[in-house]
């Protein structure tokens, strides 16, 4: 399958890219291998004199600060040149970093997820469930913070009417779900395919905004995610969410990581709203939106239940924060809900992060991952640049 169409730099970059300190990473022609880069001014500039591992780079202290001041950073093309492939190609924004998500934190998400299980992964069950639940479930759980007091007595609630689950526990209950949604390295980025299995007839996207941690777990950035999800799969029984979700391409991160400086901080990520659009070549559209303002846990919290003295990432992580958006709109017939199409353009976006855009293909058919931890470290070693990493 091939990209249906050739994508420039200012469509998926942040809107007021002048202000951004933006990170990413390229598959350079010129230098042979994989660069960490700044983009500047529609400008590709190389970082692998400062690291040439995005983890290395993200240990930095005072990253943004130096970057933004930094003025003789070496070229390495424009943006437009590598994104129609003449100077290289961009590659998904980490490398050594785990990448990790987090489950079940919005209320609406958290209302499919229980249809999900009690339809045991029929998509034909869902709406008939979907009505019976949403009235009870729906009102009880918005708003609420998870582990809170109130959401203990609404637990009490629904475990006595027979409606507690195990999404439940983990939307609102202490504990957050922190699952390994792929392996370090297995990421695409914007303008690739993503994939899903072909033993999958019901699943979607599911737009993220996507955290970069640093080792210490300070929080010095973010980007667009695409949190790929075989909802007939984790259905059938939720020890299958290693299936439904890690799979070869399935899972999207992009196309750069903000760095927060300026007026780009925390507390403006919180009121970002992510915007999906899917486009079929069957005409199908879908459109949906999730502000992050409805999060459920917050972001720092869900954090400091990834990395703590429990559970360390000496080369960073970046986690997924999780989406409200379950799309519901028919799609194969009615009452079927929706599911991928081969072909589907995705592209989730928000204004001070840009746009993330896949195209849909099966895994099998997407191409194979081949360069891994050993082959990156064997090219930065042909390079001269292993002792920097």
């Amino acid at each position: 399958m091939q990209r249906r169409e050739r994508l420039e730099s200012a469509y998926i970059l942040p809107s007021d890219a002048a202000e951004a300190v933006l990170v990413g990473r390229v598959w350079s022609n010129a230098a042979g291998g994989p660069c960490p880069v700044l983009i500047r001014n529609g400008l590709v500039l190389d970082l692998t004199g400062l690291s040439p591992t995005m983890s290395g780079l993200f240990e930095i202290d005072n990253l943004a600060e130096q970057l933004a001041a930094n003025t003789s950073l070496a070229e390495l093309g424009t943006l437009d040149q590598f994104l129609s492939g003449e100077a290289g190609r961009l590659l998904a924004p980490v490398d050594l970093q785990a990448v990790k998500a987090a489950g079940v934190t919005f209320a609406d998400s958290m209302l499919e997820r229980v249809i999900e299980e009690q339809a045991k992964g029929d998509a034909g069950r869902a709406q008939t469930i979907r009505e019976k639940l949403a009235p009870v479930l729906g009102d009880s759980l918005r708003g609420l913070v998870a582990g809170s007091e109130q959401a203990g007595k609404v637990k009490a609630l629904l475990q006595d009417i027979g409606l507690w689950s195990q999404y439940l526990e983990v939307g609102i209950g202490p504990d957050a779900e922190i699952f390994t949604k792929a392996q370090p390295m297995s990421s695409v980025t914007c303008g690739d395919e993503v994939g899903i299995h072909p033993i999958s007839q019901w699943n979607n996207p599911e737009p993220e905004i996507v955290l970069a941690v640093r080792s210490d777990g300070k929080i010095i950035g973010a980007t667009l995610g695409n949190d790929v999800n075989l909802r007939d799969v984790e259905g059938r029984s939720a020890l299958l969410l290693g299936k439904a979700k890690d799979n070869n391409a399935s899972c999207s991160i992009g196309p750069f990581i903000r760095l927060f400086h300026g007026g780009f901080t925390m507390d403006v990520l919180r009121t970002v709203r992510v915007s999906l659009l899917v486009r079929g070549e069957d005409g199908f559209e879908m459109t949906g939106e999730s502000p992050m303002e409805a999060i459920s846990r917050a972001p720092e919290n869900l954090v400091a239940q990834l990395r703590n003295r429990n559970h360390q990432y000496p080369d960073g992580a970046v986690l997924f924060l999780g989406t409200m958006f379950a799309p519901v709109k028919d799609r194969r017939g009615a009452g079927l809900g929706f599911t991928h199409e081969e072909g589907d353009r995705v592209e989730i976006s928000t204004p001070s992060l840009g746009r993330l855009v896949n195209w849909v293909n099966r895994t099998d058919a997407c191409p194979e991952w081949t360069f891994g931890t050993r082959a990156l470290f064997e090219n930065l070693a042909a390079r001269g640049l292993l002792g920097k990493a």
